[in-house]
């Protein structure tokens, strides 16, 4: 697991931490070039190891790496690996990937500890060669500490993450089963007939958020005005994404404690928001992340979490199986085989509670009779 706290490094710090950013920068678009050249030269690939050992030869060319802890330098050529590995894969997979991309200024806002050099102490997270960091430690830390990432946000605020090795903790069993149904005049239908109500976090800052970035367009390019104006457009995109999280962790938590085995329909987001009338809003829900962190809190605490195939759901009697057609306006399914009528997104939840449960292996039987 990952733990996240705030820090507030002093002036000095952060220049330490700047300094580092800088640097790494430096050296991903160093290694970066270093397998470009190689293979438009001499058609040949550069890995993680042939690179991970030139950078002792780097720091000879650029002395100020070796201001930077060893490891942070090692885990920028890792990055960089899992970069052309991810790009390569897409490729093989029949995609269109961009190839990896030289790291502008200021687009390079994290580095890793990925061994030691770390470590949580009264309250304050030590960092080798950046020092003791003044951090809010709103809970202890669980578990044997594996990593540390210190990320600056666009706002300029500073974050130390420490990614955990814990033991999973099961909650008690749970008999009771679920299929959710998501949506956009509902957030969330569940088959038990709670209806959760859609918070439109973006909408709601929609104004705030355009009068903002209308100030932020009329500054000029390269003066402190306009610098003040996108940290105004980052701080509302970051209220935004913080209440869209909360509303997920704790949606996510109550379906884990309350139940022990849920189902979701197997969404294709990417799909979905080639939609250009509904994309807004879809985006604005955010299905992806409560099922996200549905799924992991759910291994966590030993439920059983599935993914269903949501071809149909909608259309499928849940009573009878009959497929009844109907357009995005119809709200109500009514069956003319077996004369059930009930909320469509309800009947959904039902269809998805069943392929659940016929998944996992169970006896479906009928969720509604």
């Amino acid at each position: 697991m990952t733990l996240k706290y705030r820090i507030y490094p002093t002036k000095k710090q952060e220049h330490l931490l700047s300094e580092t950013l800088d640097e790494c920068r430096w050296l991903y678009n160093r290694l970066l070039e270093q397998r470009k050249n190689a293979w438009e030269q001499d058609k040949k690939s550069l890995n993680y190891h042939a690179q991970a050992v030139s950078i002792p030869r780097l720091k000879q060319e650029r002395p100020t790496l070796k201001n930077v802890h060893s490891q942070i330098l090692q885990n920028v050529a890792v990055r960089l690996d899992l970069a052309f590995q991810a790009f390569f894969r897409r490729v093989k997979a029949g995609e269109q990937p961009g190839y990896p991309r030289f790291r502008g200024k200021g687009r390079y806002d994290s580095f890793t500890y990925p061994q030691f050099g770390f470590s949580l102490e009264d309250g304050k997270v030590k960092a080798a060669k950046i020092g003791l960091i003044k951090a809010i430690v709103h809970r202890p830390l669980e578990g044997k500490p594996k990593t540390l990432t210190l990320r600056r946000h666009s706002t300029g605020k500073w974050y130390a993450c420490f990614s955990c090795e814990v033991e999973p903790e099961p909650l008690p069993p749970s008999g009771q089963a679920v299929g959710i149904d998501v949506g956009l005049e509902s957030f969330a239908t569940l088959s038990t007939g709670e209806k959760v109500a859609n918070p439109r976090f973006f909408r709601q800052d929609e104004k705030t958020l355009a009068k903002a970035q209308r100030r932020l367009s009329k500054e000029e390019k390269g003066t402190p005005e306009r610098v003040k104006r996108r940290k105004v457009v980052s701080h509302i995109h970051e209220r935004i994404t913080n209440k869209r999280k909360d509303f997920a962790h704790k949606l996510s938590r109550r379906l884990v404690n309350d139940f022990g085995i849920i189902a979701f329909e197997k969404l294709n987001g990417k799909g979905m928001l080639s939609n250009h009338c509904l994309a807004k809003s879809i985006a604005d829900a955010s299905w992806h992340q409560l099922v996200q962190f549905t799924a992991y809190k759910a291994e966590w605490a030993g439920r059983s979490f599935v993914l269903v195939d949501p071809r149909n759901t909608s259309k499928r009697c849940s009573r009878c199986g009959t497929l009844v057609d109907k357009d995005l306006s119809c709200r109500i399914h009514s069956c003319p085989v077996c004369g059930l009528v009930l909320d469509r997104d309800l009947n959904s939840s039902f269809n998805i509670l069943s392929l659940g449960l016929q998944a996992l292996g169970k006896i479906p039987g009928s969720p509604r009779l």
